[in-house]
Parts: structure tokens; sequence; C-alpha cells
């Protein structure tokens, strides 16, 4: 457990589910340092397509791990922690309370609980594995449940769980259903969940691209950003970048995003459910995390 007396906040759920309003809501009321736990807003540049709230928002309401890398460099679990360990021993001390919003699973279980204890990464054999042709396919057959939590595209985590298992012979899934660490820090927990998302995800994607979306991806490409980097194969930077490369229609793209953003909705709720601890909310988000935050903060 943290030797910080004070517990955090976390706001999780999936994509467009209201996190960040929620959090900000929580932030008019009570000074905190609001932490960002989202794999992508870690990126600079990529500002439209990760949803981060506009300069004056961030301003007002300044993010720690956000926008604290280039999209070429690489950025972990095991990062995020470290970095969110600073901040929130930083808020602290400042006296300040903490929220944690954000919906990638494996950054909020490396902070919550830990990671679990695996090898080191072998080159020649990730060499090997790098060469397969469906490494999701091969995941699948050996760790099915791992392999439903991760989106084909996540191709450095699929290829870490198939280098686990050839290393060790058992599963990632198996290695972190025997992880069970005292929590490292107080927390409640709130997982915003919405009936409605595909409809928000398709007025969101609308939105971003109203606001600049392609001109955001046309700007990194400018700029020297490979299209084959971890970032640039997530979702709407994937399928924007292939409409620039005349390969689709941009109305394709477009329906592309919508349908893996919703797809990716599902790798989600999977991922958050197996951190566990999560009081799920579906309505009334604002004041459900307002009561919530006023019991933790006072």
């Amino acid at each position: 457990m943290s030797e910080c007396s004070l517990g955090i906040l976390v706001i999780a759920g999936p994509t467009a589910s209201g996190k960040t309003a929620a959090a900000i809501e929580v932030a008019k009321r009570w000074p905190v340092q609001i932490i960002s736990a989202d794999a992508m807003q870690v990126y600079r540049g990529m500002d439209i397509g990760t949803a981060k709230e506009p300069p004056e928002v961030l301003l007002e309401h300044p993010h720690s791990c956000l926008s604290i890398r280039e999209p070429s460099e690489s950025y972990s679990a095991t990062d995020f922690a470290a970095d969110a360990d600073k901040a929130i021993a930083q808020a602290h001390s400042d006296g300040k309370r903490v929220i944690v919003v954000g919906g990638t699973g494996f950054y909020l279980r490396a902070l919550l609980e830990g990671l679990v204890e695996a090898p080191s990464a072998d080159l020649e054999m990730r060499e090997r594995l790098e060469a397969l042709e469906n490494p999701h396919a091969e995941l699948s057959l050996i760790d099915p449940l791992l392999a439903e939590k991760l989106h084909p595209n996540d191709h450095v985590r699929i290829i870490r769980g198939i280098e686990v298992y050839q290393l060790t012979g058992k599963t990632l899934s198996s290695l972190h259903s025997e992880h069970n660490p005292e929590p490292r820090y107080h927390s409640v927990r709130l997982w915003l969940d919405r009936g409605d998302i595909k409809e928000r995800i398709n007025s969101r994607v609308e939105e971003m691209m109203r606001a600049g979306y392609l001109q955001e991806v046309r700007r990194l490409l400018d700029s020297g950003v490979s299209r084959s980097c971890k970032p640039m194969k997530s979702l709407g930077y994937k399928h924007l970048s292939s409409h620039l490369a005349g390969e689709i229609p941009l109305e394709e793209a477009v329906r592309l995003t919508k349908r893996d953003t919703r797809h990716f909705v599902k790798k989600q709720r999977l991922m958050l459910k197996s951190v566990g601890g999560f009081e799920k909310i579906e309505e009334d988000h604002i004041a459900s995390v307002l009561a919530a935050a006023s019991r933790l903060f006072g």
C-alpha cells in the first residue's frame, strides 16, 4: 500500500463515455491534479484524434502524463506507473487531491496493482515473432483470453503475449490471474459507461473531422512521422493515413474509424473488467461522480 494517506479517484471507462468531462467537473470544486491514463494521449501532436481537451481547458486544469512523448518514441505501462507515482506524490505534497482518468486498462493495472513478473524480452525470439503472418491468430491459439482483450492491431502486446508463453510455458493471462498484490493506492474506482456509446462514437468522429482530424494526420506525416510507428496504426490515424496515401476514399476512412472505435470499446470493457474494483455508473454521470468525490475528498 502506498504510504500516502490520501486516496485517489479513478474515473475509467470506454472511449466517449464522458470521463474527462466528469473529471473537470470535480476539478472545479476541489484543488486537484488530473492524471491522464490514456495510451494515445501521451503523444505530442496527436490531439484531435485522441480527444484531448482544448488548450484553454488544459491551461485551467493541467493534466499529467499528457503530450510527453513524440509519436516515434516508446512508452509503456511501466513508464506510466512511474510517471503517475511522481505526479501523485507531488500533488499530495502540494495539498491537492488526485484524479486518474482514462480508459487504458494496462496503465490502470500498472498504477493500482503493479504488473506481473515476466521474463525480459528475447530479441532473437522477438525478431522471429515479428515475422509471423498473423500474430493475433497465433496468440488466439496460445492464450485466447488475452487475444480476446487485444485489438488485432495491438502488435506490441500481441507479440509480448506469444513471447512470454514461449519463454515460460505459461500464458500471460494465467500470470495475471496468479498476480494478487496489495493495492498500491487507496482508491475509489468509478467505471463510466453508457448505452448510447455507438451514437456518441459516431458523433465524436464526425466532430473530430470537422475540427481538423485529417489535417492533423497530414501534419504528422509531413513532419516525418512514419505510418509504421505504433500510434499511427491506431483507429482513425491508420485509416486517414491510408486515405492520404490514396489507398481508400475519405468516406471509407471515416466509416472504418467509427467501426474500429466501436470494436475497441469492447476490448476496453474486457480489460477494465479484468482490473476490477470498479463501481459501474451508467446514468447521471456528473452527479454520481461528484458524490463519490465528496465521499473521498470531503
